[in-house]
């Protein structure tokens, strides 16, 4: 929960807050179609909530993964290369090697590895791969 406020009878407009340890602006509307019928729609960044999570996937990598019995879902900015674990960034370490780059980071005590390297495919780009142990973890499904 990031916002309540008691009131009675304020049925529309808008109502902004923050998400996230980033700020991220987000807006509320509420919206009366007719009679009873409201409309309620989400921005996100000055975005749609769609058009935000389209934009997400495109600058973003994202893994869920189970350690220790705890579900930890890691981030991958693609622009920064920062890491962020469960909301909190993480201290990496990044090296070149020969077929790209790596990013070495802890979760817990487990060692984890960014993996970035080119696929070969210009239209693909970079591929990114995360390493728990040195195990490969399975791509999210969309």
């Amino acid at each position: 929960e990031v916002l309540r406020k008691d009131w009675m009878f304020k049925l529309v407009g808008k109502e902004t807050f923050t998400l996230g340890t980033a700020d991220t602006k987000a807006t509320i509307n509420i919206e009366a179609i007719s009679g009873f019928t409201y409309e309620y729609s989400l921005n996100v960044d000055g975005k749609s909530l769609q058009k935000f999570i389209d934009n997400r996937a495109k600058t973003t990598k994202t893994w869920v993964v189970q350690v220790d019995g705890e579900d930890y879902r890691v981030v991958l900015e693609k622009d920064t290369m920062d890491v962020w674990c469960n909301g909190q960034k993480m201290d990496t370490t990044g090296e070149f090697v020969d077929d790209g780059t790596e990013t070495h980071f802890l979760v817990g005590e487990h060692d984890c590895c960014i993996k970035a390297m080119s696929c070969g495919k210009k239209k693909n780009g970079i591929v990114h791969c995360l390493l728990l142990d040195g195990e490969k973890v399975p791509a999210p499904t969309q």
